[in-house]
């Protein structure tokens, strides 16, 4: 089976999952078996699934401006585990390939396996909603057509990106690239390195 396959269905079973209760504390029930590659798959959409509504609630312009902030603070930390995912997932393929031998005109990719992942990952999820626009009986003949035209830039996108995803590890895998892991080393988080938050000790 094509990785991008594992991916699309995986990702494709927890958008369904999430959406059973459509809410952004529910409790997850990952299947698969734990740290294997198929759980921090099916991890990694349910973070972005649940950050997904975050940031649909935070625009509530209704909003009480004290559960903004606690949900700004709760934003960013699904995006400090989206992105400690997203490494262990490279991890992952570094660990797989680690005993290729590279061609003597290996070159590196744009971006690792894994942050190609992620924006496979996200279109999942904006496919699910696209359709649920498409599928909405309380709307004008305009709305549907143009979401259906964005479906259809979507799918096709997923296709391209898939297609892309599995070149890249077939490339890896004969040696044609290689993959490097570049931490993130977000600074705002980190109390020593934001300005604002070292200038108040």
């Amino acid at each position: 089976m094509a990785f991008s396959n594992l991916c699309n269905g995986i990702f494709e079973k927890s958008v369904i999952d999430y959406h059973v209760t459509d809410s952004v504390d529910a409790s997850m029930n990952n299947p698969y078996e734990l740290k294997s590659i198929e759980y921090y798959l099916y991890l990694k959409n349910w973070i972005d699934a649940v950050q997904w509504h975050f940031e649909d609630i935070i625009r509530d312009p209704q909003i009480d401006p004290v559960a903004a902030l606690a949900l700004k603070r709760r934003i960013d930390k699904s995006n400090q585990d989206r992105t400690d995912l997203v490494e262990l997932i490279d991890s992952y393929f570094l660990d797989k390939y680690k005993d290729v031998k590279l061609q003597a005109d290996a070159i590196i990719n744009t971006e690792s396996p894994a942050w190609a992942i992620d924006r496979l990952s996200i279109l999942a999820l904006k496919i699910y909603h696209m359709q649920q626009e498409v599928n909405r009986t309380d709307t004008t003949p305009e709305h549907k057509a143009q979401c259906q035209a964005k479906l259809n830039v979507l799918l096709e996108q997923k296709e391209d990106l898939s297609a892309a995803i599995d070149q890249l590890l077939a490339d890896i895998e004969a040696g044609k690239k290689y993959m490097k892991v570049y931490k993130q080393m977000k600074m705002y988080n980190d109390p020593a390195l934001n300005p604002v938050l070292y200038a108040k000790k």
